[in-house]
């Protein structure tokens, strides 16, 4: 299960920092994960400081 960015997200790209696999970028100010990338690890949700990743 992957994890995507919610509209609560900010686009402070502390998920984008805190991803050890590179899976999280930025699009038009808001942090986007390639689902395919994503390992399921949590570390983006650990380290936002809105909530807004959630596991799908």
């Amino acid at each position: 299960m992957a994890y995507a960015i919610g509209e609560e997200c900010i686009g402070c790209g502390a998920c984008v920092d805190a991803c050890p696999v590179g899976a999280i970028s930025l699009e038009d100010a808001k942090a986007s994960i390639d689902s395919g990338a994503c390992i399921d690890c949590g570390s983006c949700a650990a380290t936002c400081p809105v909530e807004a990743p959630k596991a799908e």
